[in-house]
């Protein structure tokens, strides 16, 4: 046995020995815990800052995530003159998308009924009106057919049941007149139902297949309307809200504005107008993320990731006056039913900026219902993709080449004969009348043809060609919208006579109602020619606003030629056919044009554009209009008596919500 002392020694020299390993090792251990504390803390701000807006957007689900990774589509605005609100005329709103479950509904027809009145899809009274009275049928409680069709006909207008006997009768051989005595009758009405079938009877259709898993009901339901829906709480019936493209202000012009909607691929984009012509600026930037799942679904901490948020779409902010866009497009549509027009078509312009203050054409179409558009023509913006002959209209162009380039003054003096003979050709004046000696002022005041052709010849065929291409006349304005055409003048390139005197009086060539506005611009602008403007900002996502300045194009005549034009054009509203586009207390510059339609080669005798380009007040022009009339026919034929008097109610309201002082006496 050891000696105590010794075995004492012993153990003391064991733990010195273990403390001095001890305290080699303990710097190591403290760096170890250091660099673990690191790499943690350096993991923790990868994932709670670096990758913070990824497991964000994981987080919150697969649908939120999928919204987050869609972007907004850009809004497009307007305002009021003198006004800094800016209201939306395209955005975006949350809208339902309501569905059925066919199996899990019990009366179907009941649902429908609820669900119509919900929704406010047309056609419910009358569903609810042939539904009962199919009941009293099937049950032998109606037998006469004279009682049975007033039942029919009951709450119906008389314009739609003719309307619908004639499609059921095309032969005639029963008249209104017939349905309430003649028993025969009933199979009219019958017929005539089931070809314009009530469409609140085919939901109820829908909603009764017991075997079916699936039936749309309703897109774009509105939150209020999403609310009855909960309040109902029918079996069966169920929404998903999603963004939807809406266009608050009704009867603004869908053809400026466009739509989005789905291509025949069915594909989402914007189309025609701002909506197809900025589509990629409002459309925005799609985001992506890709990341690994482990066997149950679950995101891999360690796997591969990636995440690209979306950015969201710019906007823009119109030249168009919100209040003006409203009246005078409005005035227009009436002028086209007033005259029984095909069509009719307003530019407004700023004649200093090249500003668009309001564009629209009749008919037009919401764009928000795009769908229900019959013909697709009516997507097409007539100021600036139906060219057309101008008619006298343009005469102001050939007196402005001729003034400009000293060829003749306002007192020029002309004989008419009636008539003047061009190549193998007669031109001849409107309603073959002969004007004797007039001068320069006259000859545009009555419009005479005979003169427009001398004018040209004085001038010269290729210095007119020069003036027409110089105001515009052939090439694009430059204005961002889908589907401008250039219109054509190339006939002025053929050397024969004919087609410069033709032109002269806006015969043979083809233009746009917006190119006439910026060429009529032009000399209300001391002769400079702007670009049409119609953006005044684009806003981007990142806070960025673009503002448009307005842009010169040419001088084209001189500030002394324009002064001189501009006065002659008043003559023509105080003296000659434009007395209708007057507006009094101020003086009015403006020029009538009635251009018989080419028709398979030939001019109609029956069919005419009317036409009346102007502006004022002429001391300093605020704006300049053009207002086209297609194809009267209430009786009058002359734009003097269609385009004239609409651009004469309207410019009355511009003067006045621009609070233009008057600049001369009204009697």
């Amino acid at each position: 046995m050891e000696p105590r002392a010794e075995r004492q020694g012993a153990a003391y020299a064991r733990t010195t020995r273990r403390q001095g390993q001890d305290a080699g090792r303990l710097p190591l251990l403290r760096l170890a815990v250091a660099a673990g504390v690191l790499i943690l803390g350096l993991r923790l701000f990868l994932l709670q800052v670096v990758s913070a807006s990824f497991y964000q957007a994981l987080a919150t689900g697969q649908h939120t995530l999928y919204e987050e990774l869609v972007p907004r589509r850009g809004r497009v605005f307007v305002r009021d003159y003198g006004d800094g609100e800016e209201f939306p005329v395209a955005t975006v709103a949350p809208r339902g998308v309501v569905y059925a479950d066919p199996r899990k509904i019990v009366n179907a027809d009941d649902l429908t009924t609820q669900l119509a009145g919900i929704l406010g899809l047309p056609g419910a009274e009358e569903f609810t009106r042939l539904k009962t009275i199919g009941e009293l049928r099937a049950a032998g409680k109606i037998d006469d057919a004279s009682a049975l069709a007033k039942l029919i006909l009951d709450g119906r207008s008389e314009a739609a049941i003719t309307k619908k006997i004639e499609i059921a009768n095309p032969d005639g051989s029963v008249t209104e007149n017939e349905v309430l005595d003649a028993p025969a009758t009933l199979a009219v009405l019958d017929a005539s139902l089931a070809r314009t079938p009530n469409p609140i009877a085919g939901l109820a259709a829908r909603l009764s297949k017991k075997d079916d898993p699936y039936e749309p009901v309703a897109r774009s339901a509105t939150d209020e309307q999403l609310k009855l829906l909960d309040k109902l709480n029918a079996p069966g019936i169920d929404y998903v809200v999603e963004s939807a493209r809406t266009y608050p202000e009704t009867d603004f012009g869908g053809q400026v504005i466009g739509f989005f909607g789905k291509d025949v691929d069915g594909n989402s984009h914007g189309m025609y107008g701002l909506e197809g012509y900025f589509d990629a600026f409002l459309s925005g930037k799609t985001g992506n993320l890709l990341a690994s799942r482990d066997g149950v679904g679950g995101v891999i901490g360690i796997g591969k990731k990636e995440f690209k948020p979306a950015i969201d779409g710019g906007d823009l902010l119109l030249t168009i006056d919100r209040t003006l866009q409203i009246v005078a497009c409005g005035i227009l549509k009436r002028g086209v039913q007033n005259y029984d027009a095909d069509s009719g078509s307003l530019v407004i312009m700023e004649p200093k900026t090249g500003r668009i203050l309001a564009m629209c054409g009749s008919p037009d179409f919401d764009p928000a219902k795009y769908g229900d558009v019959k013909e697709g023509s009516v997507y097409n913006n007539q100021s600036i993709f139906t060219p057309y002959e101008p008619g006298s209209i343009f005469k102001a162009f050939t007196i402005a080449a001729g003034v400009d380039s000293g060829s003749i003054t306002p007192h020029t003096s002309f004989t008419d004969p009636g008539e003047v003979k061009v190549d193998d050709f007669t031109i001849r004046n409107a309603s073959d009348r002969v004007f004797g000696t007039v001068d320069m002022v006259t000859a545009l005041e009555q419009s005479i043809n005979t003169a427009m052709v001398f004018v040209m010849r004085k001038t010269g065929h290729d210095t007119f060609e020069d003036y027409v291409r110089r105001f515009g006349f052939g090439e694009l304005t430059g204005v961002p919208l889908k589907t401008e055409v250039a219109g054509d003048v190339r006939s002025l390139d053929k050397r024969a006579e004919v087609y410069a005197a033709t032109a002269s009086f806006g015969q043979g060539i083809t233009v746009t109602p917006l190119q006439i506005a910026t060429a009529y611009s032009a000399i209300a602008n001391g002769g400079t020619l702007m670009k049409p403007q119609l953006i005044e900002e684009k806003r981007y996502p990142d806070g960025t606003v673009e503002k448009f300045n307005p842009e010169t194009v040419r001088q084209v005549i001189t500030p002394e030629s324009a002064k001189t034009v501009s006065a002659m054009l008043v003559s023509v509203v105080e003296l000659g056919h434009g007395k209708r586009a007057a507006v009094p207390g101020y003086y009015v510059a403006g020029k009538t044009g009635t251009a018989q339609i080419a028709e398979n080669g030939k001019y109609s005798a029956t069919r005419f554009n009317g036409s009346f380009a102007g502006f004022a007040p002429v001391e300093d022009p605020r704006f300049v209009m053009v207002v086209k009339i297609e194809n009267p026919k209430s009786g009058v034929t002359f734009a003097e008596s269609t385009a004239a008097p609409v651009f004469g109610e309207i410019a009355n309201f511009m003067l006045k919500y621009y609070g233009v002082p008057p600049t001369r006496a009204t009697q």
